[in-house]
């Protein structure tokens, strides 16, 4: 088995690739999949994430270990394991970040390449948004963004509430302005998920020179002195090798980190301790863990119109037969972006997303009644945690632990708590008096300061953005260079969310998409920069 690039991971990243360096037919390239095929209908059925939750098939199902400023609490963190990954599984939200985001990541990255003028035409290359194309937007790209087909009143009455207080209403959180509140634009075609599978890698599936193989895990990265020879893999059950010209890693801000320890590259001595030799040391690989924290506002519906109970089998045939109605809900269909007052530059430090449904633990908890979540997390934490192994088995969960409000300052927790206090606020105006009951969380007895701070502490949870642990840079504790090269090896790239160097603000789909194809034109030197480079 010989290819020009193996590719190690079919979610976000690994599809967009194994689209682009495919397109040329005389280049052989292999896609590795740990997980299944996505055929699962609850995939394609946007309203059906709900279902997804507990669907250990489709979902690695990893959680942290116990956060100390959490109540030692082991937070959940689902992430895809089917192709698409976790765009298979999301919430489908298209979010790029404020323009500043990757201005700033061009200067951690020590290079000009990743500031917004430069990443904008790769987001534009990845879209086809059915507003059509724009100077911001992209008309004829791979992965499809729409606006919703079904809404629920609940949903305008968040953004109607916002707009009282006097939130600019925005129609396009990826245009001139993140600010304001609206309705999300989703990765969905006609009303089905768009999933990075179903966008990139569905269209181009009867390509001789792919190989798509899923169920196949993947041990070790194989390295001749400080050349990437090939992968180490275990396909159904079978120990396979296959050579390439050069590998690959978009397994995603953990998978990556780990298959690299697990290769012997990373912290010497950390590798050593679980009787790793070590082939490369490497600092860097596992650090700078980051994730957006989430606080969520619960609180009872006086009407029967939320997505509490509902009638499965109908919102199931209205989904086939017309591709219209809940089934084409994203759930979290309305939100928003502000400045708070404890924002430290110009750029929107607190997301909201709104469910019309009583949303606790993930939705895993089923709380009786009919009610409504303002999920809000705050945009750029200051906390950084780090990821290790469990041991040298690759089939151990790594050990995850992202020191959530850790930030020596406290800045983080103010924060949360500052975003708490504003879901309250929206929620208590006028658009909500004919639907609000009883709030259910924080709690009317959460008054003060140290209510919140407890209240935060005992409930909050991930929005599922993690990243950060192969971060790209210049500097002894980067793990790849601007080119996402591993630093000291060759023929080993790692193209995912975990080389961003800090998170952007939003969502992170979009971005790892992006990420993908601006790295496309680095390795196939269709970037004059770095073809000069």
């Amino acid at each position: 088995m010989t290819y020009d690039y193996i590719i190690v991971g079919a979610g976000s990243a690994g599809c967009v690739l194994a689209h682009r360096l495919s397109e040329n037919p005389r280049t052989r390239v292999l896609l590795l999949e740990a997980g299944g095929r996505d055929w699962h209908p609850f995939i394609h059925m946007p309203a059906g994430l709900a279902k997804l939750v507990s669907n250990k098939s489709v979902n690695w199902d990893y959680y942290t270990e116990p956060e100390p400023q959490l109540q030692n609490r082991r937070l959940w963190w689902p992430r895809g394991k089917v192709l698409g990954g976790s765009s298979s599984i999301n919430a489908m939200c298209y979010i790029r970040g404020d323009a500043r985001d990757y201005d700033e990541w061009a200067e951690l990255a020590g290079d000009p390449r990743w500031r917004w003028d430069a990443v904008l035409p790769s987001f534009r290359r990845s879209e086809c948004n059915t507003r059509g194309a724009s100077e911001l937007h992209g008309g004829d790209g791979p992965l499809c963004v729409s606006d919703l087909r079904h809404t629920n009143p609940l949903s305008q009455a968040v953004i109607d509430a916002a707009t009282s207080l006097g939130h600019t209403p925005n129609p396009d959180f990826n245009g001139p302005s993140q600010a304001g509140f609206g309705y999300y634009q989703v990765t969905q075609k006609d009303g089905a998920r768009c999933s990075m599978a179903a966008g990139y890698l569905r269209s181009i599936r009867g390509r001789r020179n792919l190989t798509v193989l899923t169920r196949a895990t993947t041990e070790r990265v194989l390295l001749s002195g400080t050349r990437a020879t090939g992968v180490k893999f275990l396909h159904r059950g079978v120990s396979r090798t296959a050579e390439g010209g050069e590998v690959i890693l978009a397994g995603g801000a953990i998978n990556s980190p780990q298959l690299l320890m697990l290769s012997g590259v990373g912290p010497a001595d950390a590798l050593r301790s679980h009787g790793i030799a070590v082939s490369h040391d490497l600092a860097g690989v596992g650090e700078n863990l980051q994730d957006h924290l989430d606080v969520c506002t619960l609180v009872r519906c006086t009407q029967s119109i939320t997505y509490d109970r509902t009638n499965d089998i109908a919102i199931a045939l209205q989904f086939l037969l017309r591709r219209s109605g809940i089934g084409t809900s994203n759930i979290a269909e309305a939100g928003g972006f502000l400045r708070s007052r404890l924002a430290t530059d110009e750029r929107c430090d607190v997301q909201f997303h709104f469910v019309p449904a009583l949303l606790d633990d993930h939705g895993r908890n089923r709380l009786p009644g009919f009610g409504y979540t303002l999920h809000a997390c705050v945009l750029r934490p200051r906390s950084r945690g780090h990821l290790r192994l469990r041991s040298a088995n690759p089939a151990d969960k790594p050990l995850l632990q992202p020191l959530y409000l850790s930030d020596p300052e406290g800045d983080d927790l103010r924060r949360m708590v500052e975003a708490a206090r504003i879901s309250r606020e929206i929620l208590a105006q006028k658009p909500f008096d004919k639907y609000r009951g009883d709030e259910i969380f924080p709690g009317t007895g959460a008054a003060t300061q140290a209510d919140l701070e407890a209240f935060i502490r005992r409930k909050a949870e991930s929005i599922y953005h993690p990243i950060g642990t192969c971060r790209m840079g210049r500097d002894p504790m980067a793990v790849v260079d601007p080119e996402l090269r591993v630093h000291g090896l060759e023929g080993l790239r790692v193209i995912d969310a975990s080389v961003m160097p800090n998170l952007p603000g939003g969502n992170t789909n979009a971005p790892t998409a992006m990420i993908a194809e601006r790295a496309c034109d680095f390795i196939l030197h269709k970037d004059a920069a770095a073809a000069a480079a």
